[in-house]
């Protein structure tokens, strides 16, 4: 059900300490999926973490870094409470941090709000999250902030007839929303709209009555991992790439950490993101490097990681300017003018939403030597998230 890890530089183990030595610790929660069908998010998240560390010690403002993995075997917003509830009650932590999926973030939010604790949002990305509380601070994406530019360059792209599929919970309907917005904003038109249960969906039947659609494109959202490589695998079969119907998604579809998996049936595919292991920047090249060290078995780094190692980023600096002293609404007024120099490129916290501003890069699927990445080729910088504006 849960499983609590005291960890510093590279997972080694922190042992508890005496509650007289308590005060030479800052401690963080960390709360996802770290088994069940959602386990990828949890491990990539912690992943990126480890990878900060390895960069930047295990200490911070004279004090270690305590770090307590809550696993929530999620989705389970029920569990995600009650693990919040036993971090700040028994544990005493400084930060909550984490949160994969949507509905654990929301679960958590009261809590946070209650306790006066400081929310470091790595994942979960429906835009109403941080409206839930005034000690959220979000250093992933929101789905409007993503797929609002795909609305917009798919029209521009003359793909103006397009089918939307999206998974049926928070972040796809915010997705749907605002791709649908921007496109038909543009002149397009969605033609059809198909939610997929969260758990366990079979595309198969929604695959072929989009074949029989004939849209220009499909625009879709799933969660990473299995089921982005379920629904390529189904696009491919059923011919819907050979009839000439494109894929145009977020990156989620084509996510870093599964892509090689997919391999060349997502080639062409074209999506709005924030991240792509392909990114060419010096702060990209020491993050993965990092990563690889700190992950031998790892693999490829993707989103989440990379929201994690930033979240970390962003406590470090919150202790640091704070002298080791963590006062909640002290560290939101740090969080509030949070600008970083992250591996995705520059991102800043938006201090009227608390919700991340960055660029949402366009990419295609291509061939570099053996492997396939998202290769950059279009740019919507400065992006705040559509959803509050």
């Amino acid at each position: 059900m849960k499983y609590t890890i005291a960890a510093v530089l590279a997972g080694a183990q922190l042992f508890a300490l005496p509650a007289v030595h308590a005060q030479d610790t800052i401690k963080v929660g960390v709360i996802a999926a770290f088994s069940g069908p959602f386990a990828d998010y949890g491990k990539q998240m912690e992943g990126g973490i480890k990878a900060y560390m390895a960069q930047h010690g295990d200490a911070v403002a004279g004090k270690k870094i305590q770090l307590i993995f809550k696993d929530t075997t999620g989705p389970s917003p029920e569990i995600a409470k009650r693990l919040a509830q036993e971090l700040v009650v028994r544990d005493k932590v400084d930060f909550l941090a984490g949160f994969g999926l949507t509905p654990e973030a929301l679960a958590v939010a009261p809590i946070a709000q209650q306790a006066k604790k400081p929310m470091i949002i790595m994942n979960a990305a429906t835009s109403v999250i941080t409206t839930k509380s005034n000690y959220i601070a979000r250093f992933s994406m929101t789905l409007p902030q993503i797929s609002a530019p795909m609305g917009t360059w798919a029209a521009k792209n003359k793909l103006n007839k397009v089918v939307t599929l999206v998974a049926d919970y928070g972040p796809g309907l915010d997705a749907e929303a605002a791709f649908k917005k921007t496109l038909e904003g543009a002149g397009g038109k969605v033609t059809e709209s198909i939610r997929v249960p969260l758990r366990n969906p079979e595309f198969a039947p929604f695959i072929q009555r989009i074949k029989d659609a004939k849209p220009d494109a499909i625009f879709v959202f799933v969660p990473a991992g299995e089921q982005s490589i379920a629904f390529m695998k189904g696009y491919r079969e059923r011919g819907l790439a050979a009839a000439g119907i494109k894929v145009i998604a977020t990156g989620d579809l084509t996510d870093d950490h599964v892509l090689p998996a997919m391999g060349d049936a997502t080639l062409g595919v074209i999506t709005t993101f924030h991240y792509s292991a392909a990114h060419d920047s010096p702060e990209n090249k020491a993050f993965l490097k990092s990563y690889a060290a700190a992950n031998p078995k790892g693999g490829r780094p993707n989103f989440m990681a990379v929201a994690a190692y930033d979240g970390m980023a962003a406590i470090y600096d919150v202790s640091r300017k704070l002298n080791g002293k963590i006062d909640g609404d002290k560290a939101m007024a740090v969080l509030k003018t949070m600008k970083l120099n992250s591996p995705r490129g520059p991102i800043a916290i938006d201090p009227a939403t608390r919700d991340i501003v960055q660029t949402v890069y366009v990419r295609e699927v291509k061939k570099v030597g053996n492997e396939v990445y998202n290769i950059e080729f279009d740019k919507f910088p400065d992006m705040k998230d559509p959803g509050k504006q």
